[in-house]
């Protein structure tokens, strides 16, 4: 099959929609739906994420981008044209989530909702729509990792159309789009039916993202050729330890103030 046949969703002519571009918006539309989900049990208009979704995903987008050029920068300086070609590949997911929670925070804050509640709603479905992004990546066939044996990708009992879309340049790789694809619905699946029923505290599973996918990301990360780099530095790695630090230092925080105001109760 031919590469821009494979990452071809609908072609009419000269206008094109990628599977690259489909797995995007499926994802962030059931991120949407499970926010919405969320917001209802929380007593919380879910109006007020139609018009946020649609900014923060048109944020998140060009966050994603601006980082993954300025981590390319001497490619693009010399075809500066293809800074705007998205539909290409390019976008670096944690720079997508850095400009993404910004403009989250400064939202909610206009709206009057905790920043807290909001990030328990809508982070751990943001793990669905990173790893339906993950396919989107192999449909484009990046994202991949060091070059392994046929027998070593039948070992995993892949479906074939994995394994031949495995085969870039001559050599079959690790899918490290499955893996962090099926790492991200992991952490997914214990925020949600774990972390959420376990700990009531406000602000814990959107902590748990943080801690959960920079677990995920930064293992998986050893495996890629095309991580970006910055002073010898693969960027996703020390972003993930950020992430995970980030993580940490929330539940500790939300536990000491839990604690004090248990305390203070205690003492009126």
């Amino acid at each position: 099959m031919n590469s821009s046949d494979f990452s071809t969703f609908i072609s009419i002519g000269n206008f094109v929609i990628t599977k690259y571009a489909m797995c995007i918006i499926c994802g962030a539309f059931i991120a949407y739906l499970l926010a919405c989900q969320q917001f209802k049990k929380q007593n919380i208009a879910t109006s007020i994420l139609s018009d946020y979704f649609v900014y923060v995903l048109v944020i998140g987008i060009l966050g994603a981008r601006v980082w993954y050029v300025l981590m390319s920068l001497d490619y693009y300086l010399s075809n500066p044209v293809e800074i705007i070609q998205i539909w290409h590949g390019g976008l670096a997911i944690q720079g997508g989530l850095i400009a993404g929670l910004i403009y989250s925070y400064y939202f909610f804050k206009s709206k009057g909702i905790s920043f807290l509640v909001a990030g328990d709603a809508i982070m751990p479905g943001v793990l669905i729509a990173q790893a339906m992004g993950r396919w989107g990546n192999f449909f484009n066939h990046e994202a991949y990792g060091s070059t392994v044996s046929l027998k070593f990708l039948q070992s995993l009992h892949l479906p074939g159309f994995i394994i031949e879309n495995m085969y870039i340049d001559g050599c079959y790789h690790h899918p490290t789009f499955l893996y962090e694809s099926l790492g991200n619905i992991c952490v997914f699946l214990i925020i949600t039916f774990v972390i959420r029923r376990l700990i009531k505290t406000t602000g814990v599973p959107f902590a748990c993202y943080f801690i959960g996918y920079g677990i995920v990301r930064f293992p998986v990360e050893y495996l890629r050729t095309d991580s970006l780099m910055f002073m010898g530095l693969k960027m996703a790695q020390v972003i993930s330890i950020l992430f995970i630090i980030t993580g940490i230092i929330m539940i500790i925080y939300l536990k000491r103030r839990q604690n004090h105001a248990i305390y203070s109760d205690q003492n009126q």
